[in-house]
């Protein structure tokens, strides 16, 4: 069985189980290399570690920022598949490519002006403060390759292909692995270079994986993207990148903030509970995983059946995601919940701080179910076009609900980390039921990117 099946109508008709897997895998070895970088930046020294750390803080907002154009280019290509309009959707990938080239160059050109005054403002000093630097100018500097390779990315998942893209995906990240061992360690022949040969393994790795991800664009892509689009910017569709792009962006920063704010909180309890709330986390980023690659696969289904003006479809294969999402999401969580005590022992021998961990992983069965339904149903929203409604939802949950809950559980009732934990999970809770509610009333139907009415003009 293929990962496109035929259908009348719609042109084609993507399977869940087919487009989440490579997403599931992308994102799950994406972690893992992630702990794999430290872990041998680790055997370099702990400075090493701590100054890339605190430059991967600047590195992931830009990438967040980057996600922009991304994420709404994503959505808007997948609505004019849907409808059969290939070569506005090859205009509008150009255009994202354009857009966040462009974006990425201002970020890049800021890194390699203000690596120094970014990293010192951290009050690093010393060897951190050098490694954090020289990590920053030069990843930092390039991170325009990182900007396009969103782009690209993107693009491609949504015609369907996703196995290619993780493919590709894997091969970057397994490329840098090695380039780190290289260039980290000076093997083979190569130079002893430390952070900065593992800042250069990263270069190199996105550069090649660059190269792949063009040379897929136009494989995968029904109408070829010609040069002149890339130099062509739409105001119509760098309009509606944006209104799906900036709503969504803001939604992530705001959940960020917030896990901030909750960090904060925790100081206060001492060092063993920040330290349980950072291992418990770190677990419970493998108990939502599936609802990450459900959420991104289902994305791509609705834009394609909202773009094909096949709404009832949509409105019912969401439903049928969300079931799916949970039941995977519950399966997990009580596996979590069964070995936590030996998953916190993973991390470290302190007692008290596996006695914390393992209590609020037993309110992952409250906190993740919320969470699950969440991922599915605001992505579905998004990919509907209906990218606000989640911003403005989350501007009441999360920042004036969860936090002062947050305050209240943790310093009046002193219910300690779990008192974050069941803040945590009202917000996702309470966004879960407005959000079923929101799908359930249709009202997406009104957000759609595509007039229908409008015929594609002349493929030229």
């Amino acid at each position: 069985m293929t990962a496109v099946e035929v259908k009348k109508g719609s042109g084609e008709k993507l399977n869940l189980f087919f487009l989440t897997w490579p997403i599931f895998l992308e994102v799950f070895l994406f972690m893992l290399m992630g702990i794999a970088d430290t872990f041998m930046l680790s055997a370099l020294s702990d400075d090493a570690v701590s100054g890339v750390g605190a430059a991967n803080q600047y590195l992931h907002i830009a990438i967040l920022i980057l996600e922009v154009i991304g994420n709404g280019a994503a959505i808007v290509v997948a609505q004019y598949i849907g409808s059969k309009r290939y070569m506005e959707a090859a205009r509008i990938s150009a255009l994202a490519v354009t857009m966040n080239l462009i974006v990425g160059i201002v970020i890049s050109v800021f890194f390699l002006l203000f690596a120094r005054s970014m990293m010192a403002a951290m009050n690093l000093q010393g060897e951190v403060l050098a490694y954090a630097q020289s990590y920053l100018a030069i990843v930092g500097g390039a991170i325009f390759l990182q900007a396009i390779i969103n782009s690209l990315a993107a693009i491609i998942r949504v015609h369907g292909f996703t196995k290619q893209a993780m493919f590709v995906s894997l091969g970057m990240n397994l490329f840098h692995i090695v380039g780190n061992y290289l260039l980290i360690f000076g093997k083979f022949g190569f130079p002893e270079m430390g952070v900065q040969g593992a800042a250069i393994s990263t270069v190199v790795s996105r550069l090649l994986a660059l190269m792949v991800f063009f040379w897929l664009l136009y494989q995968v892509m029904e109408y070829k993207v010609k040069v002149q689009y890339y130099l062509s910017l739409s105001k119509e569709y760098m309009g509606k990148i944006l209104k799906i792009g900036l709503p969504s962006a803001f939604e992530q920063v705001m959940y960020q903030g917030c896990q901030i704010v909750f960090l904060y909180y925790a100081t206060y309890l001492g060092s063993e509970s920040l330290a349980a709330r950072q291992y418990a986390t770190n677990i419970s980023m493998f108990i939502y995983l599936f609802a990450i690659a459900i959420g991104i696969g289902t994305s791509i289904i609705v834009g394609r059946l909202v773009g094909g003006n096949e709404k009832d479809e949509a409105y019912t294969r969401v439903w049928h995601s969300v079931k799916w999402a949970v039941g995977v999401t519950l399966g997990m969580v009580v596996l979590v919940i069964s070995f936590r005590t030996k998953l916190m022992s993973l991390f470290t021998d302190n007692e008290q701080i596996i006695t914390l961990g393992a209590t609020v992983l037993v309110l992952s069965i409250v906190l993740e179910t919320g969470r699950t339904m969440n991922i599915v149903l605001i992505n579905s929203l998004r990919a509907a076009g209906d990218a606000k409604y989640p911003l403005f939802i989350g501007l009441f949950s999360m920042v004036l609900m969860s936090l002062p809950l947050g305050y209240f559980f943790v310093f009046h009732l002193d219910m300690g980390l779990a008192g974050i934990w069941l803040a945590i999970a009202a917000d996702e809770w309470t966004r879960a039921v407005i959000m079923f509610f929101r799908w359930k009333s249709r009202a997406w139907e009104n957000h759609a990117l595509v007039n229908h009415e409008k015929t594609e003009p002349v493929q030229a």
